[in-house]
């Protein structure tokens, strides 16, 4: 079975620092790239960042350049994400989801297998 696991989210201060965990099973880890989404209270979800490990290729919404840092461990089959630098509008549910190829087009319609997501909760 096919599964993804967030983890990592929790409360902090505007200006502090989470990363956020992704384990991935049930699937060969390599073949896939993973992606991390959010959605905040009334909103649509939007990608955030993805990473294809076997390429060690990466993408960033312009709203986190420059703070937050996707990574993986294929080792654990784990992705990363280091989020420095909060905002209070960086406050919402994370996912993660898989698919085949990363582009700057971080879209949820290309990506499958859903995590339940972790809450992230920034404070002014």
């Amino acid at each position: 079975e096919v599964q993804l696991v967030e983890s990592g989210g929790g409360l902090v201060q505007a200006g502090g620092s989470l990363r956020l965990s992704c384990a991935a099973s049930g699937f060969t880890f390599g073949n896939y790239a993973i992606g991390w989404f959010r959605q905040a209270p009334g909103k649509e979800r939007e990608g955030v960042s993805c990473i294809t490990s076997s390429r060690g290729i990466t993408y960033y919404a312009d709203s986190v350049k420059g703070r937050f840092t996707i990574s993986s461990d294929n080792a654990k089959n784990t992705v990363y994400l280091q989020m420095n630098s909060l905002k209070p509008e960086d406050t919402a549910v994370y996912y993660c989801a898989r698919t085949v190829r990363c582009s700057s087009y971080i879209s949820v319609i290309i990506f499958g297998s859903w995590g339940q997501g972790t809450q992230v909760t920034v404070s002014s």
